[in-house]
């Protein structure tokens, strides 16, 4: 089936409608506008549909399943949606935009630095089109590539993403194709890389009209969201397809570098050709024909090494992975959390094996789970993953959605800050966590079905049990709890967010000018845990240079002995450094030999030497 799912034009001047619905006996295109008529569609083999007319560019459209009016949906594959996720679809002319991005071949994997953007609230105006003037910015911090949360169309103006129903369809109220493609050229003049975060395990509830077309889902499994997808049962091979054209869409007409995707534990497939695989060697063969680079990222509770590992050692080959081990590690020792997941965690030690070698978990068993988790991890190289201190779920999935800023003092953000950028891996900064941003991040809707709505609210309320944070969380449906997750891009201006900002920038400097820092082999990494002490030593190296660092997570003075050889240690930056609005340091610009330190609390200091290898 060589032609492309959804409204097409042509070169002819015609428009190519495709579509697969497989249990209907006819079914008609309807055009709604300029002037409204029903067209018959021709049957094709496995289940396919397909129309050619004339130019219909801008025109509205509805499939008629049945061919009688009483069923009529919009397209499965829509590039457009101007009156939302119930209205018609609409044809868009494609080749209007003009790139000018022909010389962007993307960048390797291992330089990439994310910065985490939710589209509604990142600037007032909530659209793809207010993002550029914040570019600059965003490159002089050191971000190399932005991540979207998901722009597929979703019911109403405000949302997560994670309710997207029409998967190739850029969401109306964001400023649509048009806005994206404006985005992504712009990004890639200032040299940064797009990631497009695509939800391929369920469907949002409102709007979901896939099941009215075909067996796009099972009751096989089921998803914590709804029902799954059908990836390995009968049809299934359709379903792949709409799928995985869907990701070289973004990749093809978008110009995307990046799919990051969202929970792939929730897609069960057992087959004997996996789902994740077959994505991942069409994606590899059109960035070989494109000659881009372009990554495939994964997000998985599993703590798989599969996802990560190439198909010819069975995995699905995935470039990297999030790895929220990392995540909860830190969090747990700086905020002594120990609810939910965070009661697996609380140990320095913990922090130290997953920096290096990547799961904290590898086998064994967790308290929270009730069972053995986690594959074993250790030698594979740092770019494999990706790690983070705040993401859209640590702070969202907080029942009042709380940034680790008010939950830990200033000082405090600052270690987060260093034991993340100073890892072997790839970092993830959530937006406005690099000046300190005080707004929350909640979890908001905007659907129409009063029932939906109510089952929304109490399933949020059912989410929190396991923590048991107490309190009632904010009414997702109210627009005010959207309005509360607003960015306030003033702060970056203001005493403290300011130099907590420069401090990030410095870090990320650092990180990519030390080449100690920018080698992400994680054989080269040492990490020693001070239990007692809240304290953590880590040593990175490489051929000439070699680097340690000295944290300390605790709310005392922590004395630690140095495990690093002797050699002429320089200071690179200190946390508490009055530069950083610290509150100053007593420790040495300098350290001729290895000896023991007075770390102060809530701190880390960096030393580096580039004598390593020298007689």
């Amino acid at each position: 089936m060589p032609d492309i799912l959804g409204a097409t034009q042509l070169s002819t001047g015609e428009c190519l409608f495709l579509v697969w619905a497989p249990h209907a006996d006819c079914l008609n295109l309807r055009i709604v506008n300029s002037p409204e008529r029903s067209i018959p569609m021709d049957r094709l083999p496995k289940g396919y549909f397909r129309a050619f007319v004339e130019n219909q560019t801008y025109c509205r459209y509805l499939y008629d399943l049945g061919g009688n009016g009483k069923k009529m949906r919009p397209d499965p594959a829509s590039r457009f949606q101007p009156e939302g996720v119930h209205g018609p679809s609409e044809v868009i002319a494609p080749r209007e935009f003009k790139w000018s991005d022909r010389g962007w071949r993307g960048l390797p994997i291992g330089e990439l630095v994310f910065y985490e953007v939710h589209v509604g609230t990142f600037t007032p105006e909530g659209t793809f089109e207010a993002i550029l003037p914040r570019l600059r910015d965003l490159k002089k911090l050191g971000v190399t590539a932005i991540e979207l949360m998901p722009v597929a169309q979703f019911p109403g103006r405000r949302n997560w993403g994670y309710d997207g129903v029409s998967p190739f369809c850029a969401q109306n109220s964001y400023g649509g194709l048009p806005g994206l493609k404006r985005l992504v050229n712009a990004c890639h003049e200032q040299n940064i890389c797009v990631a497009l975060d695509v939800v391929y395990n369920h469907l949002g509830p409102e709007g979901n009209y896939l099941a009215d077309f075909g067996p796009y889902f099972t009751d096989r499994y089921r998803t914590p969201w709804g029902q799954a997808l059908n990836f390995d049962g009968e049809y299934s091979d359709e379903v792949r397809r709409f799928f995985i054209e869907n990701a070289l869409y973004w990749i093809r007409d978008c110009h995307v570098d990046i799919l990051r995707l969202d929970a792939v534990h929730a897609i069960v497939d057992n087959s004997a050709r996996p789902f994740l695989r077959e994505l991942n060697q069409a994606v590899q063969s059109a960035a070989a024909e494109m000659d881009r680079e372009i990554h495939l990222i994964a997000e998985c509770d599993r703590n798989d090494i599969r996802t990560v590992q190439p198909p010819g050692r069975g995995g699905y080959g995935f470039g990297a992975q999030w790895n929220d081990d990392f995540h909860h590690a830190v969090h747990a020792v700086l905020t002594r959390e120990s609810r939910g997941y965070y009661q697996d965690f609380g140990k320095v030690s913990q922090i130290a094996r997953s920096l290096t070698s990547g799961y904290v978990y590898q086998g064994e068993y967790s308290q929270y789970r009730l069972r053995s988790h986690g594959s074993e991890s250790k030698g594979v190289s740092g770019e494999h993953f990706v790690v983070f201190t705040q993401n859209h779920d640590q702070i969202g999935n907080r029942v009042n959605g709380e940034r680790l800023g008010h939950l830990v003092d200033f000082e405090a953000l600052k270690a987060a800050a260093g034991v993340m950028l100073l890892s072997p891996f790839l970092p993830l900064i959530f937006m406005g966590e690099e000046y300190g941003e005080t707004s929350p991040f909640q979890y908001f809707v905007s659907h129409q079905d009063p029932d939906l709505i109510e089952a929304v609210r109490q399933g949020r309320k059912s989410e929190f049990k396991a923590f048991r944070w107490g309190g009632e969380p904010p009414d997702p449906q109210d627009e005010a709890t959207f309005r509360r997750s607003q960015l306030h891009w003033e702060l970056r201006k203001t005493p403290a967010h300011k130099e907590l900002c420069e401090f990030y920038t410095e870090l990320l400097r650092v990180r990519k000018q030390l080449p100690a820092l920018s080698n992400s082999d994680t054989s080269c990494v040492e990490a020693t845990a001070f239990e007692k002490e809240k304290a953590l030593l880590l040593r990175r190296w490489t051929d000439g240079q070699e680097i340690f660092a000295c944290f300390n997570f605790g709310k005392d003075a922590a004395r630690v002995t140095l495990s690093v050889p002797p050699a002429g240690w320089k200071k690179v930056l200190n946390s508490r450094d009055q530069r950083w609005a610290g509150p100053g340091t007593s420790l040495p610009e300098c350290l001729a030999s290895a000896q023991s330190l007075v770390v102060e609390p809530l701190s880390f200091a960096l030393y580096r030497s580039d004598d390593r290898g020298k007689t």
